[in-house]
């Protein structure tokens, strides 16, 4: 109470006009708005400006920018910076002063995006490391948020390592670097990936540095390809060539390894300046041919899976690592080389002889008719001269046709084996490859694993029977069926072909016999052993006309040589006998030059 006593009113104050309501006068009233308004801040709409954070709810972040009024901005808008606190100095968008309800309106997303053009391009320009908020998936990577701008990420920029599940970064807030803007398009690439480059290039320098051949390191399997598998050796990465997965072929890396998969590997080579690494997996076990079973020999029966068909032969995986090939040449006794692909294919799984082991080199010859019986081992009890058999016709000659009897017997038909009576020019006349054809065993060459074989043997020879039918001067109905240069072909009777020259083919009209004509020939030659018959037509009027000749001349003789008449008689018979001379005479002649022509 002591203190209270000090206490003395204004000496000026209106105490009556407090009463009354009337202490404050007009004039005082508008210097007190003056002041208050002064000491807000001025603000339009439209205008960005710099505002602090009062408070912050689930719905809310209240903003005072030192105007009459607090601001109410969504919590949503700001979703990027998790780590907003009250006190927090935020750029906001003035939208309205005052709202229906009074209220300032303030935005900070486009607060954001009326500067975050400019800031965007400046973080570019300096390098620098920017905070922005993953929205969600796209096509090939994400959508960030950084300042307010739709940003990209690409899937290769989100780590160093393959993302094979992008869903787990949405909603996250990141640091990312600009690396990209299309000014035009105003689209901007972030990278994630670029911040952590730099310090994996330092630690690859050190790791490369340290590295050294032979080097046995643990590392994680980081992705895997068609052709290899690359390793993470703990910030550099290294390539396990497929051919150096295992000592075996492997068609497909992940039957080997899998994604994450712990395991030791050798560095078998490596490049400082392009930082490669080479990696070997299959290089930490011995090699198979080493740990191979030193008592197989040559002779030996094995057992393996065909794990590659090329068209000269198989080769056959008789342990991991351990391979030997089946040249096609050695899958049959047959002589007609043919595709390894018509005896085996990828995967079967076939038993084999070894033919020739190189330990030192590491290769192996292996075959398969091997374990069949060489059919030319007992050709002759099998197949001997003169047994008949059924044959597969293989291919032709100018000479003759081959044959295969069987898998591995071949035999040749030569043309004048084809038939006795046909003049064969070329074996496609007489049958057609893939035919069967009957034969007969004629010769044996087991030296060169060839038959002679025979088919017109299968009959007897009808040329015994033909050498009593066409006869010399016998004379048989013929009809012409080639013209040749020489001469012309003649088709007799009983399937028989004959041959006469030209001179042979003049009628008796002296035209030219043409083909198709039928007409007698007289069978001038036959010779058994070449199987050749010689005819004539010209030869039937000629030798008739030489008949007549010889006749008449023989007439001649005998008249000469009959008795004197008596002498009165003489005159009457000298004449007639002169007439009938000069008579003969003329026949003669005119038959000696129609043979004279003839012979021509």
């Amino acid at each position: 109470m002591s203190n209270l006593t000090n206490i003395q009113p204004l000496e000026d104050f209106d105490w009556e006009g407090y009463e009354k309501g009337t202490a404050q006068t007009e004039q005082s009233l508008a210097q007190q708005e003056e002041a208050y308004e002064k000491s807000l801040t001025g603000v339009n709409d439209h205008d960005v400006v710099e505002g602090t954070v009062i408070s912050i709810n689930k719905r809310e972040v209240v903003v005072n920018i030192g105007y009459k009024s607090d601001g109410i901005i969504p919590v949503s808008e700001f979703r990027y910076n998790p780590e907003l606190a009250v006190g927090d100095k935020v750029e906001v968008y003035i939208e309205n002063q005052e709202d229906k309800k009074g209220q300032l309106i303030l935005s900070h997303k486009k607060a954001r995006a009326t500067k975050s053009w400019e800031r965007v391009n400046a973080a570019l320009e300096n390098e620098e490391i920017i905070k922005g908020f993953v929205k969600c998936r796209t096509k090939g990577g994400m959508i960030v948020d950084v300042f307010g701008i739709e940003a990209f990420l690409p899937g290769s920029q989100i780590d160093v390592k393959p993302i094979r599940d992008y869903d787990v970064f949405v909603g996250k807030t990141m640091e990312f670097k600009v690396v990209k803007i299309n000014q035009e398009y105003r689209n901007v690439v972030v990278s994630h990936k670029a911040l952590i480059e730099a310090e994996l290039e330092a630690q690859k320098k050190e790791i490369i540095s340290k590295l050294e051949k032979g080097q046995v390191l643990e590392g994680t399997v980081k992705n895997i390809t068609s052709y290899g598998v690359f390793i993470d050796l703990g910030g550099v990465d290294g390539l396990i060539h497929i051919t150096d997965l295992s000592w075996g072929r492997v068609s497909d890396p992940h039957e080997v390894v899998e994604l994450d998969q712990k395991l030791n590997v050798v560095i078998l080579d490596f490049d400082e300046e392009k930082k490669r690494i080479a990696l070997g997996l299959k290089q930490l076990t011995p090699h198979p041919w080493d740990a191979l079973d030193p008592n197989l020999k040559v002779g030996d029966h094995v057992k393996g899976k065909v794990v590659v068909m090329a068209d000269y032969g198989a080769f056959i995986e008789i342990a991991p690592g351990v391979e030997g090939l089946i040249h096609v040449s050695e899958m049959s006794w047959s002589q007609h080389l043919r595709s390894a692909q018509d005896f085996m294919k990828v995967g079967d799984e076939v038993e084999a002889v070894i033919l020739t082991l190189d330990r030192e080199e590491r290769k192996m010859s292996l075959g398969i008719k091997q374990l069949k019986e060489d059919p030319w081992e007992n050709i002759e009890q099998r197949y001997p001269v003169g047994s008949k058999h059924t044959a597969r016709v293989r291919n032709f000659t100018n000479f003759g046709v081959f044959v295969e009897i069987e898998e591995g017997v071949d035999g040749l038909i030569h043309i004048s084996d084809l038939s006795w009576t046909k003049k064969v020019k070329h074996p496609s006349e007489f049958t057609k490859i893939g035919d069967n054809i009957e034969v007969v065993v004629l010769e044996i060459d087991k030296d060169n694993r060839r038959l002679s074989l025979g088919h017109k043997q299968l009959e007897e020879n009808p040329w015994d029977v033909f050498e009593t039918v066409f006869t010399v001067d016998s004379v048989h109905e013929g009809t012409i069926t080639e013209m040749l240069d020489k001469g012309a072909v003649i088709q007799l009777e009983y399937g028989v072909e004959g041959f006469a020259t030209p001179k042979h083919l003049v009628k008796e009209d002296g035209s030219q016999a043409q083909q198709g004509e039928k007409l007698p020939f007289k069978v001038i030659e036959f010779n058994k052993d070449s199987k050749r018959i010689i005819l004539s037509h010209s030869r039937i009027f000629e030798d008739e006309a030489r008949r007549e000749a010889r006749e008449a001349r023989k007439a001649e003789r005998s008249a000469a040589k009959r008795p004197a008449k008596p002498r009165e008689e003489q005159p009457v018979i000298q004449n007639q006998a002169a007439s009938t001379t000069l008579g003969d005479i003329d026949a003669l002649a005119a038959l000696k030059a129609k043979m004279e022509q003839g012979e021509e």
